[in-house]
């Protein structure tokens, strides 16, 4: 299959102008296969070649004007078209493959019920798996979709869907869209309807969760409703289509995606099992990126993907932001989250070899196989970041002036980064281009470090940088009271780098935090009075989001080698059984289970993190005896079973079906107990199998393929193994669980001989199944348990391998880039 270049669009942009389609799809053949008939309205600027783009299991037949085309000329995903200059109809007829994978028109059987569900990811390639089409986000159209469908189906489409005759439903003409955003979800969905603003809303997902659904039911719309409202106080362009459906759906390989008037979301946020108030947040935040997308990104799309930035940068700082503004009276400050979350992702993926800028030079970006490397850290979290630090600098009225002078101009068009920069400084006398080449366009992470000069009460404050960056900043400037707390005494706002140090009155202060309420992308060190505070008080920091801004520094600090991982976890043990903020609970245990006990410390040190963790975790438990605190104590039964070295006391919950004092347990924390006994060697598989009946669901189908590839048994690796490479049967989420399960820091010795064998076979996968899969391989199979030289030498000869396909290639750049820094880590 070929890849579609820059160039390549470039040239069918400038022959093309492309009016309207009309797909009709068939999903009453069978389980595999899907009939797809597509005719495309066009003109030719001039006579010239061109292609049109399919990946057909058989093309049946194509007609250029009502003229036979020759079926047999079908090159990989392209169809020769010789055009003469004028109006031009082309008509497709194809039989289209089911996917498994994500990609394409995904098909799903639903274990619990039966029912069978499909619906399309198309983004990047992946239409020409469901119909023929000019492939690339300049060459918008009008789309009118029809889908025969099983009865007792429901269709939803980008527009309002309408049941006729003999199966078929019809879906309203659509504004002009890029290809990658039209969207079909079809099956017996469980449909809860509302209207807002004059609009129809309505929220799916399959029958089998609809208990669930509609439990949280009333907070969806609610968040969906007031993000609705406050993006029109934000925007001057109305909402730009005519209804607004959100479907959870199976096997998703995103968080959503953002198809107008029908946003597909992973049907996680379903939630069967309790969850956190943070995890609540999160689900509100992916709802309003997603509908800001509505207007940047399908209302305004890229017109190449050197752009993507534009619409994943914009989204994440809006769904942050707008969840804030619009939803404070459900949860907490969001920024916190992002900070501990997000930030941290991107700050990982910019000190990468596969760093890359926010908005990269467009010869970076030469065909669509590179650009569907960039949906990473730096595309999200450090673009929004950027943007976060962009308002903070000029302001969000001016900020906004430009955003809605941005719509005006190009509404229903593609813009680049070029346009954006141009309309923002249209709003602003600030030089908004300098900043574009200063944050976009260079890559890394500049440090921040505060020095202190002078004696008695007089003292200054310098502020020393690495890196080239300008940073509109806050600092704040403690003292410790004699009962330990630590208060605010100053606070300055200042641009780094200084023209004059900041004169501060007093002693010397106990604590300065730079980048306080944490608005700018950059690193932190501490001055050397600064870290012992920190290390002795960080619970005494009165605020949140500072002691969010504390702890990512820490974690840096790990990370670079600059505080050992044990004195991280002692810093942990010491201060965390006091916090309050949930987000920042999740986050440190997350880095020491995750990333300090399973990685930055050696085999003979790991029982010792793990028992800090679980000394944490106890600690917490003991705490929230009292019920008060519901996320806390789910977060701390978590770390509990997580960080077990001995299969006993979490056991007895499995067997009592409750831990002492509560919660009782629901189907994901049983089936995250079973897995640590599995990886403990205290389970087998009749107990697997029993589970699993009780709960046959698709969340228990992948408990149970993670617990048998956790059991330390050479019988169940292989089968795990043969499962994961030796053949395709695996859906991406059964392959995800598998892979989850199958390496594991306690059987080291077990699994040794697969890590030479690892290569060749994701090699192999990837070239079969295509890049999710690659991906999914890349990131969830990779051994990362084995954190020695060996391993990183024979991972990096592997690189060189010519058959990769990109997808695995650029997660193994990552993956062998984290292994090269936890062995210095360990050194």
């Amino acid at each position: 299959m070929s890849v579609l270049t820059r160039d390549e669009a470039q040239t069918r942009a400038q022959l093309l102008d492309v009016h309207h389609y009309r797909v009709d799809l068939d999903l009453t053949t069978g389980d595999e296969t899907f009939g797809s008939q597509t005719l495309i309205r066009f003109t030719a600027r001039a006579a010239g070649d061109t292609f049109v783009e399919l990946k057909p299991e058989t093309l049946h037949s194509a007609l250029l004007d009502d003229e036979p085309l020759d079926v047999t000329a079908l090159d990989g995903n392209r169809l020769p078209l010789t055009l003469t200059e004028g109006e031009h109809t082309l008509r497709v007829g194809t039989t289209m493959r089911y996917s498994r994978t994500g990609e394409g028109m995904h098909r799903f059987t639903d274990p619990t019920d039966g029912e069978s569900y499909a619906y399309t990811q198309l983004f990047m390639e992946d239409v020409q798996r469901v119909f023929a089409a000019f492939d690339q986000p300049d060459l918008k159209a009008v789309f009118e979709v029809g889908v025969r469908a099983p009865e007792g189906w429901t269709v939803l489409s980008n527009g309002i869907t309408e049941q006729q005759e003999d199966g078929r439903w019809q879906a309203a003409p659509t504004p002009l869209l890029s290809t990658y955003l039209v969207c079909v979800a079809a099956g017996p969905w469980h449909s809860i309807r509302t209207e807002h603003a004059g609009l129809p809303f309505g929220i799916h997902c399959r029958r089998s969760l609809a208990p669930h659904l509609d439990a949280d039911a009333d907070e969806i719309l609610a968040v969906t409703k007031a993000c609705y409202d406050r993006y029109h106080e934000k925007f001057d362009e109305p909402y730009p289509f005519d209804s607004y459906d959100q479907a959870f759906v199976p096997e998703f390989n995103a968080g959503a995606m953002e198809n107008p008037g029908l946003v597909t979301f992973r049907d996680e946020f379903v939630f069967r099992s309790a969850v956190t108030a943070t995890e609540r947040m999160s689900r509100a935040m992916v709802i309003a990126h997603e509908m800001a997308h509505m207007w940047f990104g399908d209302l305004v799309t890229l017109r190449w993907w050197d752009d993507i930035w534009l619409n994943e940068s914009f989204a994440e700082y809006m769904g942050f932001q707008t969840t804030n503004e619009a939803c404070s009276d459900l949860f907490a400050d969001t920024w916190i989250d992002f900070g501990v979350t997000r930030k941290a992702w991107g700050y990982e993926a910019d000190q990468r070899p596969s760093t890359h800028p926010v908005a990269p030079d467009p010869e970076a970006v030469p065909d669509t196989a590179s650009a569907l490397l960039n949906f990473d850290g730096i595309s999200y979290a450090k673009g929004a970041s950027a943007l976060r630090q962009l308002v903070a600098w000029l302001g969000e009225k001016d900020f906004l002036a430009g955003i809605n002078i941005h719509f005006k101009r190009h509404k229903f068009g593609n813009a680049t980064l070029a346009d954006f920069i141009d309309n923002l400084a249209a709003a602003t006398d600030r030089d908004v281009h300098a900043w574009a080449e200063q944050w976009l366009r260079t890559t890394g992470v500049d440090t921040l470090t505060p020095r202190l000069e002078g004696e008695g009460t007089h003292w200054r404050l310098h502020v020393d940088r690495d890196g080239s960056r300008p940073h509109r900043i806050a600092v704040g400037v403690y003292d410790r009271q004699p009962d330990g707390e630590l208060t605010l005494r100053e606070r300055h706002e200042l641009d780094v780098p200084q023209e004059a140090p900041v004169e501060l009155t007093g002693p010397r202060p106990t604590l300065v935090v730079l980048n306080e309420g944490d608005l700018t992308y950059t690193k932190l060190r501490f001055d050397e009075v600064s870290l012992e505070t920190v290390l002795r008080g960080l619970s005494r920091v009165p605020d949140a989001l500072t002691r969010a801004v504390v702890w990512n520094a820490l974690r840096d600090m790990v990370r670079d080698g600059d505080l050992a991982p044990a004195d991280y976890l002692e810093t942990a043990l010491a201060h965390l059984p006091e916090e309050d903020e949930l987000a920042l609970v999740q986050g440190v245990l997350g880095f020491a289970r995750t990333q300090i006990a399973d990685r930055y410390v050696s085999e003979d040190e790991r029982p010792a993190a793990l028992a800090t963790i679980g000394e944490i975790a106890r600690a917490l438990l003991r705490r929230t005896e009292d019920g008060e605190a519901p996320g806390l104590r789910l977060t701390a039964v978590r770390a509990c079973i997580d960080s077990a070295t001995t299969p006993d006391k979490i056991a007895s919950w499995l067997d009592e079906g409750t831990v002492h004092g509560g919660p009782e347990l629901d189907p994901e924390l049983r089936w995250r107990i079973l897995a640590r006994l599995a990886v403990l060697g205290a389970t087998d598989e009749t107990v697997i199998a029993a589970e699993l009946e009780r709960d046959p669901s698709a969340s228990g189908q992948e408990g149970a393929a993670r617990c048998r590839a956790a059991l330390p048994d050479p019988e169940a690796k292989a089968a795990a193994w043969a499962a994961l490479f030796d053949s395709d049967d695996l859906s991406n989420y059964l392959f995800t669980a598998t892979a989850q399960g199958f390496w594991q820091p306690e059987q080291a010795e077990l699994v040794r001989e697969y890590v030479p064998r690892f290569y060749e076979a994701a090699v192999a996968l990837g070239d079969r199944r295509g890049p999710a899969m690659a991906a999914a391989a890349g990131r969830y199979a990779f051994p990362a348990y084995a954190v020695d030289a060996d391993s990183l030498d024979l991972g990096d000869r592997h690189l060189a391998d010519d058959r990769m396909i990109p997808a695995l290639h650029r997660k193994l750049v990552d993956q062998l880039d984290d292994l090269r820094r936890a062995l210095r880590v360990r050194g």
